[in-house]
């Protein structure tokens, strides 16, 4: 199962619709971590989970979604309800309540990776106005298997960082 994630896009569109047609045969899901700027019914949406960051204004995103793939559970947050600058304590127990593997979240524009007690914390970082370590335009895919998930990042002209390609074991 393949997973397409991307947070922060701050307005930029027409990478959203760059993304989304690029993979939309490669991915078997499309999750989108807020803070889009965005209307909730652009038809950019079509097929994407999407959740509402602290600069969507539109009343109609959801806070979290839940989605269960078949393989995984997946909570999806922006991250700014669950205080992930000040660590990832407040996801697990929210990923956790609905027995998911995989908590994706935003906002801090910094992406990172990590598993722990078997669920995986992914953030894809910005694509659009990154912080932190690694000061580029990013997205991940997670290719989860039976046995691991494998994550890669990628900057905005759909290449593997090299130096950003992890494997976890589930």
């Amino acid at each position: 199962m393949k997973y397409l994630v991307v947070s922060d896009n701050h307005g930029d569109r027409q990478i959203l619709v760059d993304l989304f047609e690029h993979y939309k045969d490669q991915v078997d899901y499309l999750f989108h971590c807020g803070d889009s700027e965005l209307a909730e019914d652009d038809s950019v949406w079509k097929g994407v989970y999407v959740v509402t960051g602290n600069t969507d204004f539109d009343s109609q995103y959801k806070k979290f979604q839940v989605v269960d793939t078949g393989k995984d559970i997946v909570y999806l947050t922006h991250g700014h309800l669950s205080s992930v600058k000040m660590g990832m304590t407040q996801l697990d127990m929210q990923a956790q309540e609905y027995q998911a593997n995989i908590a994706l979240f935003g906002h801090t524009h910094q992406l990172g990776c990590e598993v722990n007690k078997g669920r995986l914390f992914l953030n894809p970082g910005s694509i659009l106005q990154p912080r932190g370590a690694f000061p580029i335009k990013t997205y991940a895919v997670i290719e989860s298997t039976e046995t691991s998930f494998q994550v890669q990042y990628y900057d905005r002209n759909f290449e593997a960082l090299e130096d950003l390609s992890f494997e976890f074991n589930k």
